[in-house]
């Protein structure tokens, strides 16, 4: 799963990195977690004949997605994640996938390695950060929420697929990366229906990412600086994993 991530490029980088052609100032963002607000990046409404702005659209939704049909969020679990292997026909997300895909600026995510209880030693947070640094998109969904009254709440989900070979020693789950050149396919949901984008969830490759150990610093949501990410000394060492194949359940969907 994917439980804390960060966004510290400039607004002027998300910009250019997501094609957008104006976004509101915000800070650098260390230690971002569930039912906090998120930027994400969703296709907007298409410009006027002979205009060249984009239709990317950027805006703040909460961490933590909420079906339309949930009658009281407070009853409902938080769903932080949407495993991708599973979301085109599972009730909570299928709507969304189909309608309402996004993309997630993010400058890299948290993960934390837990040993198994026969080992006594605790467990370590990883800061995982793309190699080449800049600013990377998390596949996510999105869905509007409204109470009786009529106000509404913009809710959101990370999807997540198998780990790659590198992160697999970390963990099972890592989120799905959405390339540059993917993003305009990932985001049409007029004429790319969700068993026409099944490809794009998959694992990043091997090399994306480096993990770099941290201190428990980053476990309290009140530690917002960029102390969360100071390299520290691992409690225990990784053992690489032999990456699986992908489920074959995933590709038989269709």
């Amino acid at each position: 799963m994917c439980g804390r991530f960060a966004l510290t490029t400039t607004p002027d980088d998300v910009m250019e990195a997501f094609g957008l052609h104006e976004l509101e100032a915000f800070p650098q963002r260390f230690n971002i977690a569930p039912t906090q607000p998120i930027l994400i990046v969703a296709e907007g409404e298409v410009p006027i004949a002979g205009s060249n702005l984009p239709s990317r659209r950027a805006s703040l939704v909460r961490w933590g997605f909420v079906p339309s049909w949930v009658k009281d969020p407070r009853d409902f679990p938080l769903l932080i994640n949407a495993r991708s292997e599973t979301a085109i026909e599972k009730a909570s997300f299928r709507n969304a996938m189909r309608h309402r895909r996004i993309l997630i600026p993010v400058s890299g995510f948290y993960e934390w390695h837990r040993p198994s209880k026969e080992s006594g030693a605790p467990s370590q947070a990883y800061w995982i950060r793309p190699k080449t640094g800049g600013t990377i998109a998390f596949g996510g969904l999105m869905e509007t929420w409204a109470s009786a009254d009529g106000s509404e709440m913009d809710t959101a989900a990370i999807l997540t697929t198998a780990a790659n070979a590198a992160i697999q020693s970390i963990h099972d789950r890592m989120p799905v990366v959405i390339k540059p050149e993917d993003f305009s396919r990932w985001l049409d949901c007029k004429t790319q229906e969700p068993r026409k984008i099944v490809d794009l969830m998959r694992p990043a490759q091997d090399d994306f990412f480096e993990a770099v150990p941290v201190s428990n610093l980053i476990n309290k949501v009140a530690n917002t600086g960029p102390e969360v990410q100071a390299t520290a000394q691992p409690t225990v060492k990784l053992v690489p994993k032999k990456q699986p194949e992908p489920p074959s359940a995933q590709l038989s969907l269709f």
